[in-house]
């Protein structure tokens, strides 16, 4: 079997670097805020589509957390932040 030449491109290494250096939030469910109020909170802060916010809701709320937004660890605090203003429970891994 014959091996083939592997050359990795500077955008291959970039674009790994970017994988390996992407940061999660999570959400949290707790008994305070409604399916409304989270929503509302995903779609302005999170910029997920009002579709996108409530599935993360239902998770939230049924599996007790799920993963919000992938990103930049810089990109995350500050996303992560903002949720935690709004009176979520939310955490950047």
């Amino acid at each position: 079997m014959m091996l083939k030449e592997v050359t990795i491109l500077e955008e291959d290494v970039a674009l790994l670097d970017e994988i390996s250096d992407s940061f999660q939030i999570l959400l949290y469910n707790d008994d305070v805020n409604t399916f409304d109020w989270v929503i509302e909170c995903l779609v302005k802060i999170c910029k997920h589509d009002e579709l996108q916010a409530e599935q993360c809701a239902m998770l939230v709320h049924y599996k007790g957390k799920a993963v919000v937004k992938n990103g930049s660890l810089e990109e995350m605090k500050v996303i992560c932040q903002a949720l935690c203003d709004c009176e979520l429970s939310a955490v950047v891994e």
